[in-house]
């Protein structure tokens, strides 16, 4: 079971800085989650930007339209360099979509970092978005109420991938040494144990 609380669990979270991508998407609500564990959270705009972070979230959005603004503002390459020299990464949805090294029928861009595959909008378009509960390994109080809109599944992945949590059988949250994805939105609930796991794991 996660456990961050005590007088050395928040001195150890309030030191850390978390980077939210903010070229586009709901990146705002991830710095909301951050303020209220009580550490710091940084939007990230420019290369410049992830010098002083511990950890970066890529939130949900458009993911054709993240990866293009991420080669455009010449992020890309930067982040794949903090994430080799040991920089906590976890994407949300659209963030889940460009850590994968396969995307089904799409040859869009790709930070190509996890050994997982995915399918786009596996879930239902905007419209069909939903709510739903699972377990999440680690967290043995309550089910976890995920947020679903315009997700992607997981359709594959490797030995090297710990599944956190399933939904109707598919992986929702995975785990790779320092990397986190999910295929739903926390940052839409009040729930903040995902973020706080991801704090725990950098």
């Amino acid at each position: 079971m996660i456990n961050l609380r005590g007088e050395a669990g928040k001195k150890t979270v309030m030191s850390k800085k978390i980077g939210v991508l903010a070229l586009q998407g709901a990146f705002q609500k991830h710095l909301d989650m951050i303020s209220k564990l009580g550490a710091e959270g940084i939007g990230i705009r420019t290369a410049d930007d992830l010098d002083s972070i511990d950890g970066l979230i890529i939130p949900g959005g458009e993911s054709t339209v993240i990866a293009k603004l991420l080669i455009k503002n010449d992020i890309m390459n930067p982040v794949l360099e903090k994430v080799k020299s040991g920089m906590g990464l976890y994407g949300t949805c659209a963030g889940m979509i460009l850590m994968a090294n396969r995307v089904e029928d799409s040859d869009q861009p790709l930070l190509n970092l996890m050994d997982i595959t995915v399918k786009r909008n596996a879930y239902g378009r905007q419209k069909e978005s939903f709510e739903a509960s699972f377990e999440i390994k680690g967290l043995n109080d309550e089910p976890f109420s995920g947020i679903f809109i315009r997700s992607p599944m997981v359709t594959a992945y490797t030995q090297d991938i710990e599944v956190l949590a399933e939904f109707e059988g598919n992986p929702v949250l995975v785990r790779e040494n320092k990397l986190l994805a999910s295929s739903f939105h926390p940052e839409l609930t009040d729930d903040t144990r995902i973020h706080r796991l991801f704090l725990s794991m950098i």
